[in-house]
Protein backbone atom coordinates (compact mmCIF):
# COMPACT_ATOMS: atom_id res chain seq x y z
CA UNK A 1 0.00 0.00 0.00
CA UNK A 2 1.03 3.60 -0.45
CA UNK A 3 0.82 4.28 3.27
CA UNK A 4 3.35 2.85 5.68
CA UNK A 5 2.80 0.87 8.87
CA UNK A 6 5.68 1.61 11.25
CA UNK A 7 6.34 -0.56 14.32
CA UNK A 8 6.44 0.99 17.77
CA UNK A 9 8.39 -0.71 20.59
CA UNK A 10 7.28 -4.34 20.91
CA UNK A 11 4.04 -4.98 22.76
CA UNK A 12 3.60 -7.78 25.28
CA UNK A 13 3.11 -11.12 23.50
CA UNK A 14 1.87 -14.50 24.72
CA UNK A 15 4.67 -16.74 25.97
CA UNK A 16 5.84 -20.30 25.45
CA UNK A 17 3.76 -22.94 23.77
CA UNK A 18 0.63 -20.81 23.57
CA UNK A 19 2.56 -18.18 21.66
CA UNK A 20 3.88 -20.79 19.22
CA UNK A 21 0.40 -22.25 18.67
CA UNK A 22 -1.04 -18.79 18.14
CA UNK A 23 1.76 -17.90 15.74
CA UNK A 24 1.03 -21.02 13.66
CA UNK A 25 -2.67 -20.16 13.45
CA UNK A 26 -1.93 -16.58 12.43
CA UNK A 27 0.54 -17.83 9.82
CA UNK A 28 -2.30 -19.75 8.17
CA UNK A 29 -3.96 -16.36 7.63
CA UNK A 30 -0.77 -14.83 6.25
CA UNK A 31 -0.19 -12.83 9.45
CA UNK A 32 3.40 -12.59 10.67
CA UNK A 33 3.33 -9.47 12.83
CA UNK A 34 1.46 -6.39 13.98
CA UNK A 35 1.64 -4.74 10.55
CA UNK A 36 -0.20 -7.73 9.04
CA UNK A 37 -2.79 -7.66 11.82
CA UNK A 38 -3.54 -4.00 11.17
CA UNK A 39 -4.21 -4.80 7.51
CA UNK A 40 -6.26 -7.94 8.30
CA UNK A 41 -9.57 -6.25 7.61
CA UNK A 42 -13.09 -7.39 8.58
CA UNK A 43 -15.40 -9.30 6.27
CA UNK A 44 -18.54 -7.90 7.86
CA UNK A 45 -19.86 -6.21 11.01
CA UNK A 46 -22.35 -6.84 13.80
CA UNK A 47 -24.28 -3.99 15.39
CA UNK A 48 -24.06 -4.53 19.15
CA UNK A 49 -24.29 -0.83 19.96
CA UNK A 50 -28.02 -0.91 20.78
CA UNK A 51 -30.51 -3.25 22.39
CA UNK A 52 -33.62 -4.35 20.48
CA UNK A 53 -36.77 -5.00 22.56
CA UNK A 54 -38.00 -8.59 22.18
CA UNK A 55 -41.37 -7.34 20.92
CA UNK A 56 -39.65 -5.55 18.01
CA UNK A 57 -37.58 -8.46 16.70
CA UNK A 58 -37.96 -9.39 13.02
CA UNK A 59 -37.10 -12.65 11.27
CA UNK A 60 -33.80 -12.49 9.39
CA UNK A 61 -32.32 -9.62 11.39
CA UNK A 62 -29.23 -9.85 13.58
CA UNK A 63 -30.04 -8.25 16.92
CA UNK A 64 -28.70 -7.70 20.42
CA UNK A 65 -31.26 -8.43 23.15
CA UNK A 66 -31.23 -8.36 26.93
CA UNK A 67 -33.85 -10.18 29.00
CA UNK A 68 -34.55 -12.47 31.94
CA UNK A 69 -34.53 -16.27 31.62
CA UNK A 70 -38.07 -17.46 32.33
CA UNK A 71 -37.36 -21.16 31.82
CA UNK A 72 -34.37 -23.34 30.90
CA UNK A 73 -34.03 -27.07 30.26
CA UNK A 74 -31.90 -29.70 28.55
CA UNK A 75 -33.98 -31.85 26.21
CA UNK A 76 -32.85 -35.22 24.85
CA UNK A 77 -35.46 -35.73 22.13
CA UNK A 78 -34.72 -36.04 19.29
CA UNK A 79 -31.20 -34.96 20.30
CA UNK A 80 -29.47 -33.29 23.22
CA UNK A 81 -30.27 -29.57 23.16
CA UNK A 82 -30.24 -26.71 25.65
CA UNK A 83 -33.36 -24.54 25.38
CA UNK A 84 -33.94 -21.27 27.24
CA UNK A 85 -37.00 -19.02 27.07
CA UNK A 86 -36.53 -15.27 27.54
CA UNK A 87 -39.32 -12.87 28.47
CA UNK A 88 -39.17 -9.08 28.48
CA UNK A 89 -42.34 -6.98 28.54
CA UNK A 90 -44.66 -8.28 25.83
CA UNK A 91 -41.87 -10.04 23.94
CA UNK A 92 -40.66 -13.64 24.02
CA UNK A 93 -37.59 -15.32 22.51
CA UNK A 94 -36.25 -18.88 22.58
CA UNK A 95 -32.50 -19.56 22.67
CA UNK A 96 -31.44 -22.98 21.36
CA UNK A 97 -27.98 -24.63 21.72
CA UNK A 98 -27.20 -28.00 20.10
CA UNK A 99 -23.58 -27.86 21.29
CA UNK A 100 -23.09 -26.38 24.73
CA UNK A 101 -20.92 -26.44 27.82
CA UNK A 102 -21.80 -26.34 31.55
CA UNK A 103 -21.15 -22.59 31.65
CA UNK A 104 -23.93 -22.11 29.06
CA UNK A 105 -26.41 -23.99 31.22
CA UNK A 106 -25.32 -22.04 34.31
CA UNK A 107 -25.63 -18.68 32.57
CA UNK A 108 -29.13 -19.61 31.38
CA UNK A 109 -30.52 -20.70 34.74
CA UNK A 110 -34.04 -19.48 35.53
CA UNK A 111 -34.09 -15.91 36.80
CA UNK A 112 -30.67 -14.97 35.37
CA UNK A 113 -30.41 -11.89 33.17
CA UNK A 114 -28.50 -12.40 29.90
CA UNK A 115 -27.52 -10.51 26.79
CA UNK A 116 -27.63 -12.44 23.49
CA UNK A 117 -26.65 -11.57 19.93
CA UNK A 118 -27.66 -13.63 16.92
CA UNK A 119 -29.90 -14.06 13.91
CA UNK A 120 -33.62 -14.08 14.57
CA UNK A 121 -35.38 -17.12 13.10
CA UNK A 122 -38.93 -18.41 12.99
CA UNK A 123 -39.21 -21.42 15.31
CA UNK A 124 -41.94 -23.90 16.23
CA UNK A 125 -43.09 -21.78 19.17
CA UNK A 126 -42.28 -18.27 17.98
CA UNK A 127 -39.05 -16.42 17.38
CA UNK A 128 -35.73 -18.00 18.30
CA UNK A 129 -31.95 -17.69 18.05
CA UNK A 130 -29.73 -20.72 17.47
CA UNK A 131 -26.27 -20.61 19.07
CA UNK A 132 -26.29 -16.86 19.81
CA UNK A 133 -23.35 -15.15 21.48
CA UNK A 134 -24.10 -14.95 25.22
CA UNK A 135 -22.99 -12.55 27.95
CA UNK A 136 -23.98 -12.32 31.60
CA UNK A 137 -26.07 -9.17 32.17
CA UNK A 138 -26.68 -9.54 35.91
CA UNK A 139 -24.53 -6.46 36.40
CA UNK A 140 -24.85 -3.37 34.26
CA UNK A 141 -22.62 -3.86 31.21
CA UNK A 142 -21.98 -0.95 28.80
CA UNK A 143 -22.93 -1.46 25.17
CA UNK A 144 -20.25 -1.58 22.48
CA UNK A 145 -19.10 1.87 21.38
CA UNK A 146 -18.49 0.75 17.78
CA UNK A 147 -19.72 -1.85 15.31
CA UNK A 148 -18.22 -5.26 16.09
CA UNK A 149 -15.89 -6.53 13.32
CA UNK A 150 -16.03 -10.12 12.06
CA UNK A 151 -12.66 -11.16 10.63
CA UNK A 152 -11.54 -13.93 8.28
CA UNK A 153 -10.25 -16.60 10.64
CA UNK A 154 -9.02 -20.18 10.83
CA UNK A 155 -9.67 -23.26 12.97
CA UNK A 156 -8.89 -22.67 16.63
CA UNK A 157 -8.72 -18.88 16.38
CA UNK A 158 -11.82 -17.20 17.80
CA UNK A 159 -13.19 -13.81 16.84
CA UNK A 160 -12.61 -12.57 20.39
CA UNK A 161 -8.92 -13.50 20.18
CA UNK A 162 -8.53 -11.83 16.79
CA UNK A 163 -10.26 -8.67 17.96
CA UNK A 164 -7.95 -8.46 20.94
CA UNK A 165 -4.84 -9.00 18.82
CA UNK A 166 -5.92 -6.36 16.30
CA UNK A 167 -6.70 -3.86 19.06
CA UNK A 168 -3.25 -4.36 20.60
CA UNK A 169 -1.61 -4.12 17.17
CA UNK A 170 -3.34 -0.80 16.48
CA UNK A 171 -1.81 0.54 19.70
CA UNK A 172 1.68 -0.73 18.85
CA UNK A 173 2.07 0.61 15.30
CA UNK A 174 2.31 4.06 13.79
CA UNK A 175 0.07 4.49 10.76
CA UNK A 176 2.14 6.85 8.63
CA UNK A 177 0.62 8.49 5.57
CA UNK A 178 2.95 8.66 2.57
CA UNK A 179 0.53 10.61 0.37
CA UNK A 180 1.38 14.32 0.24
CA UNK A 181 -1.25 16.23 2.21
CA UNK A 182 -2.07 18.55 -0.69
CA UNK A 183 -2.67 15.59 -3.02
CA UNK A 184 -4.79 13.77 -0.44
CA UNK A 185 -6.99 16.81 0.10
CA UNK A 186 -7.31 17.46 -3.62
CA UNK A 187 -8.50 13.87 -4.15
CA UNK A 188 -10.86 14.04 -1.17
CA UNK A 189 -9.30 11.01 0.52
CA UNK A 190 -9.27 10.14 4.20
CA UNK A 191 -5.97 9.75 6.00
CA UNK A 192 -4.57 6.23 6.09
CA UNK A 193 -4.75 6.10 9.90
CA UNK A 194 -8.39 7.26 10.04
CA UNK A 195 -9.34 4.75 7.34
CA UNK A 196 -7.74 1.75 9.04
CA UNK A 197 -9.10 2.63 12.49
CA UNK A 198 -12.59 3.19 11.09
CA UNK A 199 -12.62 -0.19 9.34
CA UNK A 200 -11.63 -1.99 12.54
CA UNK A 201 -14.02 -0.04 14.79
CA UNK A 202 -16.68 1.85 12.80
CA UNK A 203 -18.84 4.31 14.76
CA UNK A 204 -22.49 3.24 15.23
CA UNK A 205 -23.71 5.83 12.72
CA UNK A 206 -21.80 4.16 9.87
CA UNK A 207 -23.89 1.84 7.68
CA UNK A 208 -22.69 -1.80 7.93
CA UNK A 209 -24.03 -2.31 4.39
CA UNK A 210 -21.82 0.49 3.00
CA UNK A 211 -18.81 -1.01 4.76
CA UNK A 212 -19.51 -4.53 3.53
CA UNK A 213 -20.07 -3.24 -0.02
CA UNK A 214 -16.72 -1.42 0.32
CA UNK A 215 -18.29 1.88 -0.70
CA UNK A 216 -17.36 3.76 2.48
CA UNK A 217 -14.64 6.49 2.24
CA UNK A 218 -12.37 4.39 4.46
CA UNK A 219 -12.48 1.59 1.89
CA UNK A 220 -12.04 4.08 -0.96
CA UNK A 221 -8.75 5.22 0.57
CA UNK A 222 -7.42 1.68 0.92
CA UNK A 223 -8.51 0.83 -2.63
CA UNK A 224 -6.64 3.91 -3.85
CA UNK A 225 -3.49 2.82 -1.99
CA UNK A 226 -3.77 -0.70 -3.39
CA UNK A 227 -4.06 0.53 -6.98
CA UNK A 228 -1.26 3.06 -6.44
CA UNK A 229 1.03 0.35 -5.05
CA UNK A 230 0.23 -1.86 -8.04
CA UNK A 231 0.98 0.91 -10.52
CA UNK A 232 4.25 1.82 -8.78
CA UNK A 233 5.24 -1.85 -8.84
CA UNK A 234 4.41 -2.16 -12.53
CA UNK A 235 6.32 1.02 -13.30
CA UNK A 236 9.36 -0.30 -11.43
CA UNK A 237 9.01 -3.59 -13.33
CA UNK A 238 8.90 -1.74 -16.66
CA UNK A 239 11.96 0.34 -15.75
CA UNK A 240 13.86 -2.79 -14.74
CA UNK A 241 12.85 -4.49 -17.99
CA UNK A 242 13.93 -1.51 -20.07
CA UNK A 243 17.33 -1.66 -18.40
CA UNK A 244 17.85 -5.22 -19.68
CA UNK A 245 19.11 -6.05 -23.16
CA UNK A 246 17.48 -8.11 -25.92
CA UNK A 247 18.61 -9.26 -29.37
CA UNK A 248 18.24 -6.55 -32.00
CA UNK A 249 16.34 -8.24 -34.82
CA UNK A 250 17.19 -6.56 -38.10
CA UNK A 251 14.51 -5.26 -40.46
CA UNK A 252 12.28 -7.90 -42.02
CA UNK A 253 13.69 -9.44 -45.18
CA UNK A 254 12.39 -11.66 -47.94
CA UNK A 255 10.72 -14.37 -45.82
CA UNK A 256 7.95 -12.08 -44.61
CA UNK A 257 7.37 -10.59 -48.06
CA UNK A 258 7.23 -14.06 -49.62
CA UNK A 259 4.68 -15.23 -47.07
CA UNK A 260 2.49 -12.17 -47.63
CA UNK A 261 2.66 -12.83 -51.37
CA UNK A 262 1.48 -16.44 -50.94
CA UNK A 263 -1.46 -15.64 -48.66
CA UNK A 264 -4.94 -15.82 -50.26
CA UNK A 265 -5.92 -12.66 -48.35
CA UNK A 266 -4.52 -9.24 -47.55
CA UNK A 267 -3.76 -8.03 -44.06
CA UNK A 268 -6.28 -5.64 -42.54
CA UNK A 269 -5.23 -2.13 -41.57
CA UNK A 270 -5.28 -3.21 -37.91
CA UNK A 271 -2.99 -6.17 -38.64
CA UNK A 272 -0.55 -3.95 -40.54
CA UNK A 273 -0.55 -1.43 -37.68
CA UNK A 274 0.06 -4.13 -35.07
CA UNK A 275 2.83 -5.70 -37.15
CA UNK A 276 4.56 -2.33 -37.51
CA UNK A 277 4.42 -1.83 -33.72
CA UNK A 278 5.86 -5.29 -33.11
CA UNK A 279 8.63 -4.87 -35.69
CA UNK A 280 9.59 -1.53 -34.16
CA UNK A 281 9.98 -3.24 -30.78
CA UNK A 282 11.96 -6.15 -32.24
CA UNK A 283 14.43 -3.70 -33.74
CA UNK A 284 15.12 -2.10 -30.35
CA UNK A 285 17.84 -3.25 -27.89
CA UNK A 286 15.41 -3.68 -24.96
CA UNK A 287 13.00 -6.62 -24.52
CA UNK A 288 9.57 -6.27 -26.11
CA UNK A 289 6.71 -6.99 -23.74
CA UNK A 290 3.61 -6.64 -25.90
CA UNK A 291 0.05 -7.94 -25.76
CA UNK A 292 -1.64 -8.59 -29.10
CA UNK A 293 -5.34 -8.42 -28.27
CA UNK A 294 -8.08 -9.11 -30.77
CA UNK A 295 -11.38 -10.89 -31.10
CA UNK A 296 -11.51 -14.49 -32.25
CA UNK A 297 -10.87 -14.55 -35.99
CA UNK A 298 -9.23 -11.12 -36.15
CA UNK A 299 -5.97 -12.61 -37.45
CA UNK A 300 -3.57 -12.66 -34.51
CA UNK A 301 -1.76 -15.84 -35.61
CA UNK A 302 -0.57 -14.49 -38.97
CA UNK A 303 0.79 -11.37 -37.27
CA UNK A 304 2.68 -13.58 -34.80
CA UNK A 305 3.97 -15.76 -37.66
CA UNK A 306 5.38 -12.73 -39.48
CA UNK A 307 7.12 -11.62 -36.28
CA UNK A 308 8.57 -15.13 -35.90
CA UNK A 309 9.93 -15.04 -39.45
CA UNK A 310 11.79 -11.83 -38.67
CA UNK A 311 13.55 -13.51 -35.73
CA UNK A 312 14.41 -16.66 -37.70
CA UNK A 313 15.69 -14.63 -40.64
CA UNK A 314 18.00 -12.78 -38.25
CA UNK A 315 19.47 -16.13 -37.14
CA UNK A 316 17.55 -16.67 -33.90
CA UNK A 317 15.08 -19.15 -32.38
CA UNK A 318 11.38 -18.63 -31.62
CA UNK A 319 9.24 -20.40 -29.00
CA UNK A 320 5.52 -20.49 -29.90
CA UNK A 321 3.53 -21.77 -26.94
CA UNK A 322 -0.17 -22.66 -26.52
CA UNK A 323 -2.07 -23.86 -23.41
CA UNK A 324 -3.41 -27.08 -24.97
CA UNK A 325 -2.08 -29.66 -27.41
CA UNK A 326 -5.14 -29.15 -29.62
CA UNK A 327 -4.34 -25.46 -30.01
CA UNK A 328 -0.59 -26.05 -30.32
CA UNK A 329 -1.23 -28.59 -33.08
CA UNK A 330 -3.47 -26.08 -34.83
CA UNK A 331 -0.67 -23.50 -34.79
CA UNK A 332 1.74 -26.15 -36.06
CA UNK A 333 -0.56 -26.92 -39.01
CA UNK A 334 -1.06 -23.22 -39.82
CA UNK A 335 2.67 -22.52 -39.79
CA UNK A 336 3.37 -25.61 -41.89
CA UNK A 337 0.74 -24.39 -44.37
CA UNK A 338 2.19 -20.87 -44.52
CA UNK A 339 5.90 -21.72 -44.58
CA UNK A 340 6.43 -24.44 -47.22
CA UNK A 341 9.62 -23.86 -49.18
CA UNK A 342 10.76 -21.10 -46.82
CA UNK A 343 13.45 -23.26 -45.27
CA UNK A 344 12.24 -22.41 -41.75
CA UNK A 345 12.44 -25.53 -39.53
CA UNK A 346 9.40 -26.27 -37.35
CA UNK A 347 10.08 -28.19 -34.13
CA UNK A 348 7.18 -29.89 -32.32
CA UNK A 349 7.54 -30.30 -28.54
CA UNK A 350 4.63 -31.48 -26.37
CA UNK A 351 4.15 -33.86 -23.46
CA UNK A 352 2.56 -36.68 -25.47
CA UNK A 353 5.54 -37.60 -27.67
CA UNK A 354 7.51 -40.80 -28.11
CA UNK A 355 10.92 -40.82 -26.46
CA UNK A 356 12.67 -40.84 -29.84
CA UNK A 357 10.74 -37.84 -31.17
CA UNK A 358 11.29 -35.95 -27.94
CA UNK A 359 15.05 -36.59 -28.02
CA UNK A 360 15.21 -35.37 -31.61
CA UNK A 361 13.21 -32.22 -30.75
CA UNK A 362 15.39 -31.46 -27.71
CA UNK A 363 18.56 -31.91 -29.76
CA UNK A 364 17.25 -29.57 -32.46
CA UNK A 365 16.41 -26.97 -29.81
CA UNK A 366 19.80 -27.28 -28.10
CA UNK A 367 21.69 -26.88 -31.39
CA UNK A 368 20.82 -23.18 -31.47
CA UNK A 369 19.95 -23.37 -35.18
CA UNK A 370 17.27 -20.86 -36.28
CA UNK A 371 13.83 -22.47 -35.95
CA UNK A 372 10.28 -22.03 -34.68
CA UNK A 373 9.56 -24.36 -31.74
CA UNK A 374 5.83 -25.00 -31.26
CA UNK A 375 4.65 -26.60 -28.05
CA UNK A 376 2.73 -26.56 -24.80
CA UNK A 377 3.80 -26.51 -21.14
CA UNK A 378 6.50 -28.99 -22.19
CA UNK A 379 8.59 -25.97 -23.21
CA UNK A 380 8.91 -25.04 -19.50
CA UNK A 381 10.42 -28.36 -18.48
CA UNK A 382 13.99 -28.98 -17.47
CA UNK A 383 16.14 -30.28 -20.27
CA UNK A 384 14.68 -27.86 -22.82
CA UNK A 385 17.43 -25.46 -23.93
CA UNK A 386 17.08 -22.76 -26.56
CA UNK A 387 20.50 -21.06 -26.59
CA UNK A 388 19.52 -18.50 -29.24
CA UNK A 389 15.96 -17.78 -28.13
CA UNK A 390 15.04 -14.28 -29.29
CA UNK A 391 11.23 -14.29 -29.33
CA UNK A 392 8.63 -15.97 -27.11
CA UNK A 393 5.05 -16.03 -28.46
CA UNK A 394 2.40 -17.07 -25.92
CA UNK A 395 -1.16 -17.69 -27.09
CA UNK A 396 -4.00 -17.26 -24.59
CA UNK A 397 -1.49 -15.69 -22.20
CA UNK A 398 -4.02 -15.46 -19.33
CA UNK A 399 -3.82 -19.25 -18.99
CA UNK A 400 -0.17 -19.11 -17.97
CA UNK A 401 1.16 -17.79 -14.69
CA UNK A 402 3.91 -15.21 -14.36
CA UNK A 403 6.33 -17.86 -13.08
CA UNK A 404 5.70 -20.01 -16.16
CA UNK A 405 6.34 -17.12 -18.53
CA UNK A 406 9.54 -16.24 -16.66
CA UNK A 407 10.64 -19.89 -16.83
CA UNK A 408 10.31 -19.89 -20.60
CA UNK A 409 12.19 -16.60 -20.80
CA UNK A 410 15.03 -18.24 -18.86
CA UNK A 411 15.51 -20.98 -21.47
CA UNK A 412 17.84 -18.69 -23.41
CA UNK A 413 21.55 -18.75 -22.66
CA UNK A 414 23.68 -15.64 -22.37
CA UNK A 415 23.00 -12.11 -21.18
CA UNK A 416 20.33 -11.22 -23.74
CA UNK A 417 16.66 -11.58 -22.82
CA UNK A 418 14.12 -12.72 -25.44
CA UNK A 419 11.30 -10.50 -26.64
CA UNK A 420 7.79 -11.54 -25.54
CA UNK A 421 4.61 -11.34 -27.60
CA UNK A 422 1.44 -12.45 -25.80
CA UNK A 423 -1.86 -13.02 -27.57
CA UNK A 424 -5.37 -13.06 -26.15
CA UNK A 425 -8.89 -13.05 -27.53
CA UNK A 426 -10.39 -12.40 -24.09
CA UNK A 427 -12.12 -8.99 -24.19
CA UNK A 428 -10.29 -6.58 -21.90
CA UNK A 429 -12.04 -3.32 -20.94
CA UNK A 430 -9.86 -0.28 -21.68
CA UNK A 431 -9.69 0.88 -18.05
CA UNK A 432 -8.67 -2.59 -16.88
CA UNK A 433 -6.05 -2.85 -19.62
CA UNK A 434 -4.58 0.48 -18.53
CA UNK A 435 -4.30 -0.68 -14.90
CA UNK A 436 -3.80 -4.43 -14.82
CA UNK A 437 -1.64 -4.53 -17.97
CA UNK A 438 0.20 -1.27 -17.33
CA UNK A 439 3.56 -3.03 -17.77
CA UNK A 440 2.55 -4.20 -21.27
CA UNK A 441 2.38 -2.39 -24.55
CA UNK A 442 -0.91 -3.30 -26.23
CA UNK A 443 -1.57 -3.78 -29.94
CA UNK A 444 -5.27 -4.01 -30.71
CA UNK A 445 -6.79 -5.79 -33.71
CA UNK A 446 -10.06 -3.88 -33.81
CA UNK A 447 -11.34 -5.00 -37.23
CA UNK A 448 -12.19 -8.35 -38.76
CA UNK A 449 -10.91 -9.67 -42.10
CA UNK A 450 -13.25 -9.09 -45.07
CA UNK A 451 -15.97 -11.73 -45.41
CA UNK A 452 -16.20 -12.54 -41.72
CA UNK A 453 -19.78 -12.20 -40.47
CA UNK A 454 -20.68 -11.43 -36.86
CA UNK A 455 -21.97 -14.40 -34.86
CA UNK A 456 -25.62 -14.01 -33.82
CA UNK A 457 -26.17 -14.87 -30.14
CA UNK A 458 -29.58 -16.10 -28.99
CA UNK A 459 -30.99 -16.92 -25.54
CA UNK A 460 -33.28 -19.93 -25.17
CA UNK A 461 -34.71 -21.52 -22.03
CA UNK A 462 -34.66 -25.29 -21.53
CA UNK A 463 -38.37 -25.31 -22.43
CA UNK A 464 -37.33 -24.59 -26.04
CA UNK A 465 -34.79 -27.41 -26.16
CA UNK A 466 -36.78 -29.42 -28.76
CA UNK A 467 -36.68 -26.39 -31.10
CA UNK A 468 -32.92 -26.12 -30.63
CA UNK A 469 -32.45 -29.83 -31.40
CA UNK A 470 -34.52 -29.41 -34.56
CA UNK A 471 -32.33 -26.46 -35.58
CA UNK A 472 -29.26 -28.67 -35.13
CA UNK A 473 -30.84 -31.20 -37.51
CA UNK A 474 -31.43 -28.48 -40.14
CA UNK A 475 -27.88 -27.08 -39.90
CA UNK A 476 -26.29 -30.51 -40.25
CA UNK A 477 -28.61 -31.41 -43.15
CA UNK A 478 -27.29 -28.35 -45.00
CA UNK A 479 -23.74 -29.74 -44.79
CA UNK A 480 -22.54 -27.61 -41.89
CA UNK A 481 -21.44 -28.72 -38.42
CA UNK A 482 -22.44 -28.03 -34.82
CA UNK A 483 -20.81 -27.82 -31.38
CA UNK A 484 -22.87 -28.70 -28.30
CA UNK A 485 -21.00 -27.59 -25.17
CA UNK A 486 -21.63 -28.92 -21.64
CA UNK A 487 -19.98 -27.64 -18.46
CA UNK A 488 -19.39 -30.99 -16.72
CA UNK A 489 -18.28 -34.49 -17.62
CA UNK A 490 -19.69 -36.34 -14.60
CA UNK A 491 -22.30 -35.82 -11.91
CA UNK A 492 -21.54 -33.32 -9.18
CA UNK A 493 -23.25 -33.22 -5.79
CA UNK A 494 -23.16 -29.43 -5.79
CA UNK A 495 -24.63 -28.59 -9.16
CA UNK A 496 -27.40 -30.39 -10.98
CA UNK A 497 -26.06 -30.17 -14.53
CA UNK A 498 -26.39 -32.48 -17.48
CA UNK A 499 -23.03 -33.96 -18.33
CA UNK A 500 -21.50 -34.39 -21.73
CA UNK A 501 -21.96 -38.16 -21.79
CA UNK A 502 -25.68 -38.01 -21.00
CA UNK A 503 -26.18 -35.18 -23.48
CA UNK A 504 -24.42 -37.12 -26.24
CA UNK A 505 -26.64 -40.14 -25.60
CA UNK A 506 -29.82 -38.04 -25.59
CA UNK A 507 -28.85 -36.24 -28.82
CA UNK A 508 -27.90 -39.53 -30.49
CA UNK A 509 -31.39 -40.83 -29.72
CA UNK A 510 -33.08 -37.65 -30.98
CA UNK A 511 -30.85 -37.34 -34.08
CA UNK A 512 -30.13 -40.93 -35.19
CA UNK A 513 -29.22 -39.84 -38.73
CA UNK A 514 -26.24 -37.75 -37.51
CA UNK A 515 -22.69 -38.85 -36.66
CA UNK A 516 -21.84 -37.61 -33.15
CA UNK A 517 -18.50 -37.26 -31.39
CA UNK A 518 -17.60 -36.69 -27.73
CA UNK A 519 -14.67 -34.55 -26.55
CA UNK A 520 -13.73 -33.95 -22.93
CA UNK A 521 -10.69 -33.27 -20.79
CA UNK A 522 -10.27 -36.85 -19.56
CA UNK A 523 -9.53 -38.25 -22.99
CA UNK A 524 -5.89 -39.02 -23.74
CA UNK A 525 -4.11 -36.63 -26.09
CA UNK A 526 -4.23 -39.03 -29.03
CA UNK A 527 -7.94 -39.68 -28.43
CA UNK A 528 -8.67 -35.93 -28.41
CA UNK A 529 -6.66 -35.52 -31.60
CA UNK A 530 -8.59 -38.35 -33.28
CA UNK A 531 -11.97 -36.83 -32.36
CA UNK A 532 -10.92 -33.37 -33.55
CA UNK A 533 -9.49 -34.79 -36.77
CA UNK A 534 -12.80 -36.55 -37.45
CA UNK A 535 -14.71 -33.33 -36.82
CA UNK A 536 -12.35 -31.24 -38.95
CA UNK A 537 -12.59 -33.76 -41.81
CA UNK A 538 -16.42 -33.56 -41.57
CA UNK A 539 -16.74 -37.23 -40.61
CA UNK A 540 -18.77 -35.98 -37.61
CA UNK A 541 -21.81 -33.74 -37.90
CA UNK A 542 -22.14 -32.84 -34.22
CA UNK A 543 -19.46 -32.59 -31.55
CA UNK A 544 -20.60 -32.77 -27.93
CA UNK A 545 -17.83 -31.31 -25.81
CA UNK A 546 -16.85 -29.78 -22.51
CA UNK A 547 -14.95 -26.49 -22.43
CA UNK A 548 -11.96 -28.29 -23.99
CA UNK A 549 -13.10 -26.51 -27.18
CA UNK A 550 -12.89 -23.09 -25.52
CA UNK A 551 -9.41 -22.31 -26.76
CA UNK A 552 -8.34 -22.06 -30.34
CA UNK A 553 -10.10 -24.93 -32.15
CA UNK A 554 -10.51 -23.96 -35.81
CA UNK A 555 -13.25 -25.63 -37.86
CA UNK A 556 -14.53 -23.13 -40.48
CA UNK A 557 -17.46 -25.40 -41.42
CA UNK A 558 -18.92 -25.20 -37.88
CA UNK A 559 -21.69 -22.58 -37.95
CA UNK A 560 -23.78 -23.34 -34.85
CA UNK A 561 -22.84 -23.67 -31.19
CA UNK A 562 -25.26 -24.63 -28.43
CA UNK A 563 -24.04 -23.94 -24.88
CA UNK A 564 -25.80 -25.99 -22.22
CA UNK A 565 -26.46 -24.26 -18.86
CA UNK A 566 -25.00 -21.02 -20.13
CA UNK A 567 -25.81 -19.34 -16.81
CA UNK A 568 -22.95 -21.34 -15.27
CA UNK A 569 -20.30 -19.72 -17.46
CA UNK A 570 -18.56 -16.38 -17.10
CA UNK A 571 -18.87 -13.72 -19.79
CA UNK A 572 -15.27 -14.06 -20.97
CA UNK A 573 -15.66 -17.84 -21.21
CA UNK A 574 -18.86 -17.52 -23.24
CA UNK A 575 -17.03 -15.10 -25.52
CA UNK A 576 -14.22 -17.63 -26.03
CA UNK A 577 -16.64 -20.47 -26.72
CA UNK A 578 -18.69 -18.45 -29.19
CA UNK A 579 -15.48 -17.76 -31.09
CA UNK A 580 -15.33 -21.38 -32.22
CA UNK A 581 -18.04 -20.64 -34.81
CA UNK A 582 -18.13 -17.97 -37.49
CA UNK A 583 -14.63 -18.80 -38.68
CA UNK A 584 -15.73 -19.35 -42.27
CA UNK A 585 -17.82 -17.25 -44.62
CA UNK A 586 -21.24 -18.64 -43.63
CA UNK A 587 -23.69 -16.98 -41.24
CA UNK A 588 -23.22 -18.44 -37.75
CA UNK A 589 -25.11 -18.48 -34.46
CA UNK A 590 -24.56 -19.29 -30.80
CA UNK A 591 -27.53 -20.47 -28.71
CA UNK A 592 -27.30 -20.02 -24.93
CA UNK A 593 -29.53 -22.61 -23.25
CA UNK A 594 -30.38 -21.63 -19.68
CA UNK A 595 -32.41 -22.89 -16.74
CA UNK A 596 -35.25 -20.73 -15.48
CA UNK A 597 -35.33 -18.52 -13.58
CA UNK A 598 -32.17 -16.66 -14.53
Amino acid sequence: MAARVAKKPAATQPAGEKRNALRDKLARLGIAGDADLVLHLPLRYEDRTRLTPLAELKVGEHALVEAQVAQSEVSYRPRRVLVAHLIEGFGKLTLRFFHFYPNHAKMLEKGRRVRAFGEVRAGYHGLEMVHPTLRDASTETPLAAALTPVYPTTAGLSQETLRGLVARALESVTLDDTLPEALRLRLGLWTFADSVRCLHAPPPAVSPEALEARQHPAWQRLKFDELLAQQLSLKAHRQARDARRAPILAAAGSLGRELLGRLPFRLTAAQRRALAEIERDLGAPRPMHRLLQGDVGSGKTIVAALAALRAVEAGWQVAFMAPTEILAEQHQRKLAEWLPGSGVPLIWLVGAQTAAKRRAALAACASGAPAVVVGTHALFQEGVTLPRLALVIIDEQHRFGVAQRLALRGKSEGALEPHQLMMSATPIPRTLAMSYYADLDVSLLDEMPPGRRPVITKLASQRRRPEVVERVREVCASGQQVYWVCPLIEESEKVDLQNAVATRDALAEALPELALGLLHGRLKADEKAAVMAAFQSRALHLLVATTVVEVGVDVPNATLMVIEHAERFGLAQLHQLRGRVGRGGEASACVLLYDEPL
